[in-house]
């Protein structure tokens, strides 16, 4: 049994390491050059309570189960999870009764421990909360997450399991067979590949794949998010994720510590047409300061050390669409998937696993691992374990990124994992370097010293930020390098 997926963000890389438990041959194609290049890159990197969505809906049972296990598998795979609790603050207290109807349609959902708290504790827990603040919704499952890391560890199990990624591989046709050995080949922009089984987790693009195999056309709105991201020195201004209670001005933007340490406060929410359209403009962070000032009072917005946006795979139902195509029997659609898609992935990944089991009646593997060990961390060990890791191997005690204290060792140790990184944004995603306070101004030609002389056939001139046309070196301007 032949396996293609498509997609190689949380939802698609979700799915290849469930299935990776089954006796299958699997592959993963990638247009970008790396895991986790989309949608999965930029969000709110929250795990949402499950409250938001509504109850009998596919969003609402995936979301609450991958919370419920957001946990245990950020021990199996050792990556960061904090479950820190969110609060749904009300600024009105006309509006205080939508509080009450959004913890019933939690409860209904399977959200436990929901509460609705006075401006009083509110206050206690949040010193910086608004002064108009009322009331809140209080979840204690809440959590926050980080996106790359989830990302990056279930691609790596997956692969120690058996599951083949292939990267800077766009599909641009899908073919179907009514005859063959195969059911489906799935054409790149540079191979073919064959399959009987295609899962399209495409992300913003989800529609087009969809669309190459079936007559009803989908259609997927990108969604753009812009943020702010704080330095460390305002990561505590909150201690839960801090969101909105909709009104009468929309519905808000978040404001959230992250797990490193940071102060993240976004997103708008504006569908465009350019599925590629991430660029951060003044008026969209100009909207988020001001909404969230809303919820939050003396935000330190002159502490922020960069913005970003991202895009979310919007579906007009506001559902995720997890289905084999009656029309193409051996496809399945997995689209739609935005948030809380990053929360949902874990469960994302059993709900197509187990679609595929019972279709295809695929038996499981006896030696599965399900456990994976990320990369060495010397800023969370004792003195005595660095300096013992340091006379073992020299590299971690050479530091490369001073602002989130990263070596070399840990470098190295990114460029040669199951999934290796190949650019400066590969790096940053597996060990933080070039995410702190200068924003890679300092580390950014010694990483890039690193990739030329490690990486076979890669020299200072290939060297990207992020894949083919983002070189950083233009050329030589003297005799000799």
């Amino acid at each position: 049994m032949k396996i293609v997926i498509i997609g190689a963000g949380v939802s698609g890389c979700a799915i290849a390491r469930e299935l990776a438990r089954c006796e299958a041959e699997i592959c993963v194609l990638e247009k970008e050059e790396d895991v986790c290049c989309g949608t999965s890159k930029a969000n709110s990197a929250i795990a949402h309570a499950g409250f938001d969505a509504e109850p009998g809906s596919l969003m609402a049972k995936l979301n609450v189960e991958g919370s419920q296990s957001m946990e245990a598998l950020s021990r199996e795979l050792d990556f960061p999870f904090h479950q820190i609790g969110s609060l749904v603050v009300c600024t009105d207290p006309e509006r205080i009764a939508k509080l009450h109807d959004l913890k019933m349609q939690g409860e209904k959902n399977g959200v436990k421990e929901l509460r609705v708290i006075g401006q009083d504790e509110l206050r206690v827990m949040e010193p910086h909360i608004t002064e108009n603040a009322v009331a809140a919704l209080y979840a204690p499952t809440g959590g926050i997450i980080c996106p790359f890391e989830l990302n990056i560890a279930m691609a790596e199990n997956a692969v120690q399991n058996g599951v083949q990624f292939f990267f800077e591989q766009k599909v641009t046709a899908i073919q179907r067979h009514d005859s063959g050995q195969y059911a489906y080949t799935v054409l790149t922009d540079r191979d073919k590949f064959e399959a009987d089984i295609v899962i399209n987790a495409a992300g913003v693009f989800a529609g087009e794949i969809h669309n190459m195999v079936s007559d009803e056309k989908a259609e997927i709105i990108p969604r753009k998010g812009e943020y702010y991201l704080l330095d460390k020195s305002a990561g505590n201004h909150v201690s839960h994720t801090i969101f909105m209670l909709p009104g009468a001005m929309g519905k808000g933007v978040l404001v959230t510590p992250t797990v490193h340490g940071n102060l993240l406060v976004g997103p708008t929410a504006h569908d465009i047409a350019d599925k590629e359209g991430t660029d951060v403009t003044a008026d969209g962070l100009a909207e988020v300061a001001a909404k969230a000032s809303l919820s939050v009072r003396d935000i330190p917005f002159r502490s922020a050390i960069t913005s970003f946006a991202g895009l979310r795979a919007h579906e007009a139902g506001h559902d995720f669409r997890i289905c084999e195509l009656e029309e193409a029997p051996g496809f399945i659609d997995c689209l739609g998937i935005e948030s809380p898609g990053l929360t949902a992935s874990p469960a994302i990944g059993r709900y197509v696993a187990a679609l595929v089991k019972e279709r295809w009646e695929l038996k499981e593997k006896g030696n599965f691992c399900p456990e994976r060990k990320g990369i060495i961390r010397p800023s969370q060990m004792s003195l005595e374990e660095r300096n013992a890791l340091i006379r073992r191997e020299p590299a971690y005690g050479n530091m490369i990124c001073r602002c989130e204290m990263i070596s070399e060792g840990e470098i190295l140790e990114a460029v040669r994992r199951p999934i290796p990184a190949r650019s400066l944004d590969g790096i940053k995603r597996r060990t933080r370097a070039g995410m702190g306070r200068c924003q890679a101004g300092f580390c950014s030609p010694r990483v890039m010293e690193i990739l030329s002389r490690e990486v076979p056939g890669l020299d200072m001139l290939s060297v990207t930020k992020n894949g083919p046309g983002s070189e950083l070196v233009a050329g030589i301007n003297k005799d000799a390098w």
